[in-house]
């Protein structure tokens, strides 16, 4: 989803920044890419990138948490079982919301299993987001791993854009026409 929405901004003539962790497909001609394989990787690269971004499109989101010790080589199996400690990995779209500047528009994304909108529209006023593309997870074919998705936007002020389930480079001309109606205000 990320990079039909980068895909989608160059071909507008915006001056793209992607910042992506592994992935196995092409970045296309024309945007920065800045790859990364870890959360403090991404957070790092997402801040820099951030701090002279007009419009930020957080399309994905690293685990919520990552072990407190890193294992060094395999662990191997053992009679009995693991305990692995976790600790949180930082909130790269909260920070980015509370960094930012007036003028700059970040738009998040959400992926609920339920209460979709309430949960999607709680995170968009706590992450100081200008609106949240809402990923449905109850349509067949929608969300991440496929090439199709079916999402709602939703702006500060609760209003609600619904879209039909659709493949992902038209997700993305969806959300980057979205970005220009804001642009325009």
């Amino acid at each position: 989803m990320g990079i039909a929405i980068a895909e989608r901004l160059a071909a507008k003539g915006a001056d793209v920044t992607l910042v992506h962790g592994p992935i196995n497909v092409a970045i296309p001609k024309g945007i920065k890419a800045i790859a990364v394989t870890s959360a403090e990787e991404m957070h790092k690269a997402c801040l820099k990138a951030f701090a002279t971004a007009d419009i930020a499109v957080m399309s994905a989101a690293v685990a919520d948490f990552r072990p407190v010790k890193k294992a060094t080589e395999k662990i191997k199996k053992a009679a009995g079982s693991l305990t692995l400690t976790l600790e949180h990995t930082p909130d790269i779209l909260s920070e980015m919301g509370k960094k930012k500047k007036k003028g700059q528009l970040l738009i998040g994304f959400a992926l609920e299993t339920n209460n979709e909108q309430k949960n999607a529209t709680e995170k968009l006023k706590r992450k100081n987001l200008d609106a949240i593309v809402l990923n449905s997870m109850q349509t067949k074919g929608a969300g991440p791993g496929g090439d199709t998705n079916k999402i709602t936007i939703i702006d500060r002020q609760n209003k609600t854009l619904n879209f039909e389930l659709k493949p992902k480079t038209e997700v993305a001309k969806d959300i980057v026409t979205y970005i220009e109606k804001c642009l325009k205000k």
